[in-house]
């Protein structure tokens, strides 16, 4: 039975919060992209996140917490982290601490630090509230596709191995949260970028904030999307500039709409190439190009020395254009 798209009802906001008490899985939109939730203290609730995105068991979970306060039930806080929950939560930031023990292996891929985050997306906070629980959310895709920015796009993939999905319309920011490392909070790192950029981070902590490489991990990663490939069309995906002449049945995409251009083949992620609009329609437009039916996808690549919200953008192609 295909899952079930739910409008956000009061009504259903109730049923499908009594749902994840119960240990069941619910698509939930947040201002980032769609995330595949379930009870975060319940090990079963938990596994069947795995199975049901066929996400390998070193991946940990990020848990969805609605404050500072209940995000201290779950992880040790130094004085750095409290700082910046207060300035950028709820946001998309997401904070790397040593877990406590109430926190299931399961969560943490048998790791001793839990990733977590408060969600600002209105819907995602008044089920917070209602389920009165943490919720482990990673996206809501088949693991290492395309993340989910539209109810759609979760049942396009998962509409066949979950029940249910809140509806709450397009995600705001578009790409996954900014994850930085403070379980040494003298040596503070990105683990990965997102709309909170490094240099905010480091101009509000007063000292530099590192970025950790990209690698192919086959251990546990102590946080999501590390992974050196991730975000990825099925198909390949190349990122070079599509305004020259293209192979027949390749598709372009343009971070601006081109001008005099059109086609089944042509693609663009913004009007006038403003980077939020870019990010808001970035896995929007890979979806559509890799339903397209090209046998490849050219990507016009952002500058890799760009800085703020360019540095995720840059990551997400990156990834999602790298070799298997």
């Amino acid at each position: 039975m295909p899952a079930r798209i739910h409008p956000p009802t009061p009504s259903n906001l109730r049923r499908l919060a009594a749902a994840l008490r119960r240990g069941a899985l619910v698509a939930v939109p947040t201002e980032t992209v769609y995330g595949l939730a379930a009870h975060a203290l319940d090990v079963r609730a938990c596994r069947a996140i795995f199975q049901a995105k066929g996400r390998p068991a070193n991946d940990p979970l990020i848990v969805h917490v609605l404050d500072l306060a209940h995000a201290e039930q779950l992880a040790e806080f130094n004085p750095a982290a409290r700082r910046l929950a207060r300035r950028f939560w709820p946001g998309p930031l997401t904070l790397v601490l040593p877990k406590k023990t109430c926190v299931p292996d399961i969560v943490t891929s048998g790791g001793d630090t839990v990733a977590l985050r408060a969600p600002a997306h209105p819907l995602a906070r008044r089920l917070l509230r209602l389920a009165n629980i943490p919720l482990a959310a990673p996206s809501a895709n088949l693991f290492g596709y395309i993340s989910p920015t539209e109810a759609k796009h979760v049942t396009d993939g998962l509409g066949r191995r979950i029940k249910h999905v809140l509806d709450g319309g397009a995600c705001a920011v578009g790409v996954e949260s900014t994850i930085i490392d403070l379980t040494n909070p003298t040596k503070p790192r990105i683990l990965r970028p997102g709309a909170v950029s490094a240099a905010a981070l480091a101009k509000f902590l007063g000292r530099p904030v590192a970025q950790a490489p990209r690698k192919a991990m086959k251990g546990r990663q102590l946080a999501p999307g590390m992974l050196a490939r991730h975000y990825s069309p099925r198909t390949p995906l190349v990122l070079r500039s599509p305004r020259g002449r293209r192979p027949d049945n390749v598709a372009g995409i343009f971070l601006r709409k081109p001008a005099g251009r059109t086609g089944r083949d042509i693609y663009w992620l913004s009007e006038r190439g403003a980077l939020a609009e870019v990010a808001r329609n970035l896995y929007r437009v890979l979806r559509a190009a890799d339903q397209g039916g090209h046998r490849q996808i050219w990507a016009e690549p952002l500058p890799a020395a760009a800085g703020g919200l360019a540095v995720a953008l840059h990551d997400r192609l990156q990834r999602a254009a790298a070799k298997a």
